[in-house]
């Protein structure tokens, strides 16, 4: 399990930093303004659906009732099943698609309230939409196929395709840059070129694993209906984080022109270790929890949980301590550039320290999830979900007047909190959760490591100050970054959390798997 955890922590981690680089170039070039938000909004609604609609709902469904065929009935009718799922997935997201071209312009009004105080930025981002908007039909689809990789226990490639849409859309950022085209609209082609690129690097994965997965007409069959069951409720249940990401954006738009972008790109940072520890925990979580309760091993499926706890929060805590005290720094050195200027780069710390609070939260959502879903219960989920929505909500508005940029992050973190919560406390009652107090006691331990390592950091910036010139920040940002990372190291091998030997054993089987990958 923990090869299978690293493997698509691998991937995710290179995906978020070909992203990080294409943020760099959106920032640059477009700065923090009425284009730029025309934009975000413009990705914001694919990338919705995507979440909901691929990632979200249906993987949750999926993958469970896929593994569970493939295991119990064989290849043969798991491959019927993914197809005829395929068949129906791709005509339901056409239809949605095409109603979405046709109406975008309601719809904008209803995510985006607020461009309507600004024609012309309104009007931007209804031809961008209507650019980026068929990208969910390919990268829904994609889905699909990456969950029946995931369920053949192929995570590699399932997680290596995703690195096309950075890679695409780095290539038409800068192909616009050169040509003087205009950038916010080639980069909206670029995302749904990446859809296509995406989908066709998931078939051929699939074709090389011998599963190729030609789409059926869709039917409703007994085992599609029981997958609908699953999924529809679902939908909420395991959307919670999407959906509060996009009421964050409708307030966004209320807020003064900008605000949508400060907003953004402090959550791009925030998603660098929650894309890599988040994913990479719910995806590899989910079917190691199915096999065991398929097998009966309760006591197995207790084990695989708690692992992934100690696993994302041994690597989220100290991610949660450095943003919060390098927040400025980090979006200084990286975005601060172009027509992002340094101000803005500072007013989005602002929002990505709000953001940072909820970093466990969000991870944890994802670890505590998949113990719903792999036992078939999605109908919890979607009464949490709705309660956290409303939560999300009124802390949103109390929040977006006194605190502008910083209201709508940091209302997230606390519904995220919310959400833990009550997933926890619910798993507990049914004795699904069973946390022992070893467990408790290294979680507090690393508590205090993350907390040792912040006061480090901060004590090295107190005596050597940010430089004023690009190079020697990058400098100063690496060594505070390494420093900080070494101190961790250490305080965890003093508390007994980890052995140096372990350790060192940990990063030679990484090393050798490397050199096999390449090999």
């Amino acid at each position: 399990m923990l090869r299978n955890f690293l493997t698509v922590g691998g991937w995710t981690m290179l995906s978020r930093v070909l992203g990080l680089v294409r943020d760099q170039l959106l920032a640059a070039f477009m700065g923090a303004g009425a284009l730029q938000d025309a934009y975000q909004v413009a990705c914001r609604l694919p990338n919705m659906f995507r979440r909901l609609f691929g990632e979200g709902a249906f993987n949750a469904a999926f993958v469970p009732l896929f593994s569970s065929v493939l295991v119990t009935e064989g290849a043969d009718e798991a491959r019927h099943f993914a197809r005829r799922t395929l068949g129906g997935m791709l005509a339901w997201l056409v239809f949605l698609c095409v109603l979405g071209e046709c109406f975008m312009p309601a719809v904008l009004r209803a995510i985006a309230p607020g461009f309507l105080q600004s024609g012309e930025r309104y009007a931007l981002a209804v031809t961008l939409s209507r650019i980026t908007f068929p990208y969910l039909v390919m990268i829904c689809a994609a889905a699909l196929l990456a969950g029946v990789l995931n369920g053949l226990h192929r995570f590699g490639m399932a997680s290596a395709a995703y690195l096309a849409f950075n890679i695409v859309g780095i290539a038409a950022i800068l192909g616009a840059a050169c040509f003087s085209a205009n950038v916010a609209i080639v980069a909206a082609w670029g995302v749904t070129l990446s859809g296509v690129v995406q989908l066709g690097l998931l078939m051929w994965a699939c074709e090389k694993a011998n599963f190729g997965l030609v789409p059926l007409w869709p039917r409703l069959t007994p085992r599609i209906r029981v997958l609908l069951r699953r999924m529809v409720p679902g939908l909420v249940g395991s959307g919670v984080g999407q959906i509060n990401l996009t009421i964050d954006t409708i307030i966004g738009t209320l807020l003064p022109a900008g605000s949508v972008s400060l907003m953004y790109f402090a959550d791009r940072i925030n998603q660098l270790p929650l894309g890599v520890l988040g994913s990479a925990a719910g995806t590899t979580l989910l079917p190691v929890l199915t096999r065991h309760l398929a097998a009966g091993d309760h006591e197995g499926a207790h084990t695989a949980q708690n692992r992934s706890i100690e696993y994302v929060l041994l690597l989220t805590l100290p991610a949660v301590a450095g943003i919060l005290v390098l927040a400025d720094p980090i979006m200084v050195v990286l975005f601060g550039h172009g027509s992002f200027t340094e101000h803005d780069a500072l007013l989005s710390a602002q929002s990505l320290r709000a953001y940072a609070i909820g970093l466990p939260a969000f991870v944890l959502v994802k670890v505590l999830s998949p113990a719903f879903f792999a036992r078939g219960d999605t109908r919890t989920p979607v009464i949490i979900g709705i309660a956290i929505l409303v939560a999300n909500l009124l802390l949103n508005l109390a929040f977006m007047k006194p605190l502008a940029h910083v209201g709508p992050p940091l209302a997230s973190s606390l519904a995220a909190g919310l959400n833990v919560a009550s997933l926890a406390v619910i798993l507990r009652v049914r004795a699904v959760l069973y946390v022992p107090r070893l467990l408790l006691v290294r979680m507090g331990l690393v508590c205090l490591a993350a907390l040792g390592m912040a006061c480090g950091v901060g004590a090295a910036m107190w005596e050597m100050p940010f430089p004023a010139h690009i190079l020697p920040r990058l400098f100063w940002l690496g060594l505070m970054v390494s420093g900080g990372s070494v101190l961790y190291v250490v305080l965890l091998c003093l508390t007994g959390i980890m052995d140096f030997r372990q350790f060192v054993s940990i990063l030679g089987r990484l090393k050798r798997g490397g050199r096999n990958k390449g090999a």
